[in-house]
């Protein structure tokens, strides 16, 4: 493992960033050409929400898997959180600006469709976290940055709830997601014991 983690450290962390935006313009030009599909801007909207949680998930997972593995990826942390907000954003602005567009709408969206009061709520949990996530706000807030913070999991949790609840009918690949983001919950409560590594 210590292998390993000297060849990740070698990585050039703007390298992740770089990977990390990159589908976004890559999926943009697919649904322009017409590679999207019939409805591209659903299509659009549902992979941008797809990588935000995958994202979300290679988040939660960089603490367990240091923990219980001695795999060490936290100098990538504030770049996958970042890309994972980046998308969270671009879901938005495609439902906002692409699909539904009258701001009318959107209002009575967000308060009577309880799916995109979940996903509203959610991305305001995120925007303190994206705002902070710099050395400076690190410095500034000390330990009320670490406490802050932890609102990424509420909203992981409402992230993949609105996901779940986003579904038509019963699907397999939401509840996926559900419940990694609930076990990478479960890992970080006080109760659990966490193995010593050799």
């Amino acid at each position: 493992m210590q292998r390993i983690n000297s060849l990740f450290r070698m990585v050039p962390v703007w390298l992740v960033y770089m990977g990390g935006m990159l589908p976004a313009g890559v999926l943009f030009y697919q649904g322009l050409s017409g590679a999207l599909g019939a409805e591209p801007i659903k299509a659009l909207e549902h992979e941008y929400g797809e990588l935000a949680l995958q994202l979300l998930v290679a988040t939660l997972a960089i603490t367990p898997l240091r923990r219980l593995l001695g795999l060490n990826l936290m100098r990538f942390r504030r770049a996958i959180g970042l890309s994972c907000f980046f998308y969270v954003s671009c879901h938005l602005l495609v439902w906002l600006l692409l699909d539904v567009q009258l701001l009318g709408q959107i209002l009575a969206d967000i308060l009577k469709r309880p799916y995109i009061t979940i996903g509203m709520a959610g991305f305001v949990l995120m925007l303190p976290l994206a705002l902070t996530s710099n050395g400076i706000s690190v410095r500034r807030l000390g330990a009320r940055w670490r406490l802050l913070h932890r609102l990424t999991y509420p909203a992981a949790f409402l992230g993949a709830l609105h996901n779940v609840m986003l579904a038509k009918g019963f699907q397999l690949e939401p509840l996926i997601y559900m419940g990694a983001i609930l076990l990478l919950l479960a890992l970080r409560l006080p109760s659990v014991a966490w193995p010593k590594l050799a």
